[in-house]
């Protein structure tokens, strides 16, 4: 039953963290979205700060969680009432191929398409890493489990003919990438968030950092072996020491929910997050990206029909296949 407080699940407990909540009682949202050093949590913040602010009736909260896959799952559970999620990842739950083989979560819905991520590969200078292909033998965080940032490390790394096998992977979050990097306890680090994310740049303060470039063959490989990879940019100066900018894998992030969540809710907070965007982007700026028409072209599922009377509102230009 969407509403109710979100209780502790699974072997590993979500933190909550609430923004705001108003004194009289609400019926209670929870926001699923990553660990404190990427760009979903604060987002999912922001938007818990619009829904109390501007959903009559309801509050919300932030969630830690272990992003993209582990929020599917909660919507899928209903312990969760929205989740962000990387596309490929919802596009697998929604069709139950990949991470989700055998378990499809028929039941997820899109609300939004937020911003993009921008994958990174992150070493430190001196390191003699230059390249994708020298992480053979390498130490190399693919991200927490249950995160998107492995699904996508996996896909790059799989299509440029580099298996686990390769590599000694380890799985941790973005803090611990980030400490794990400075402290010489692993070579390279994956980060698939959006740009500039708060790990990437405290290391850089103490770190002198490298981003490691895919090669136009290696950018290529990705793109042609999952759809929702785009090529993209990085902009030089979004962390210390990277001067350049340098041609990066992106892909959409989704606002999901569950379509057992009522027409009238998904209205209202679809409403409330694009009229109200302004402080979404006060927040973090990859929230310049959240608008109708990066969510018209980037969703890769079907969207919640309360979403789609606001779209329709609006005069949105709605692809079929985003209707049911």
């Amino acid at each position: 039953m969407f509403g109710r407080s979100l209780g502790l699940i699974g072997p590993a407990a979500l933190v909550a963290m609430s923004f705001g909540a108003p004194a009289l009682a609400q019926d209670q949202l929870s926001i699923a979205t990553g660990g404190t050093g990427g760009t979903y949590y604060p987002i999912g913040g922001g938007l818990a700060e619009i829904v109390n602010n501007h959903v009559e009736g309801y509050s919300a909260t932030a969630e830690v969680t272990g992003a993209s896959v582990e929020n599917m799952g909660l919507i899928a559970t209903g312990d969760a009432d929205l989740a962000i999620g990387l596309a490929d990842t919802v596009a697998q739950a929604y069709t139950g191929t990949g991470k989700f083989d055998g378990q499809q979560l028929p039941m997820v819905r899109g609300l939004a398409s937020l911003y993009a991520n921008m994958i990174h590969i992150v070493a430190l200078e001196g390191s003699g890493i230059t390249s994708l292909q020298d992480l053979r033998g390498k130490r190399v965080s693919v991200g927490a489990p249950g995160s998107g940032t492995e699904v996508n490390a996996a896909a790059i790394l799989e299509a440029n003919g580099i298996t686990y096998d390769d590599i000694d992977e380890q799985r941790l979050n973005f803090n611990e990438t980030a400490d794990a990097l400075a402290n010489g306890d692993i070579d390279v680090g994956f980060w698939s968030v959006g740009a500039p994310t708060s790990s990437v740049l405290n290391l850089a303060t103490t770190q002198s950092i490298v981003m490691i470039p895919l090669s136009e063959d290696e950018l290529k490989a990705a793109m042609d072996a999952d759809a929702t990879f785009a090529l993209t940019s990085l902009a030089g100066g979004s962390y210390a020491g990277v001067d350049d900018d340098i041609a990066v894998l992106g892909i959409p992030n989704v606002l999901a929910v569950s379509s057992e969540m009522s027409d009238d809710l998904a209205y209202s907070l679809t409403k409330a997050m694009f009229e109200n965007i302004a402080d979404l982007r006060a927040v973090h700026p990859a929230a310049n990206e959240t608008t109708v028409e990066f969510t018209m072209g980037a969703t890769p599922i079907p969207l919640h029909a309360g979403a789609l009377r606001y779209y329709d509102e609006v005069g949105a230009d709605v692809p079929d296949a985003l209707r049911e």
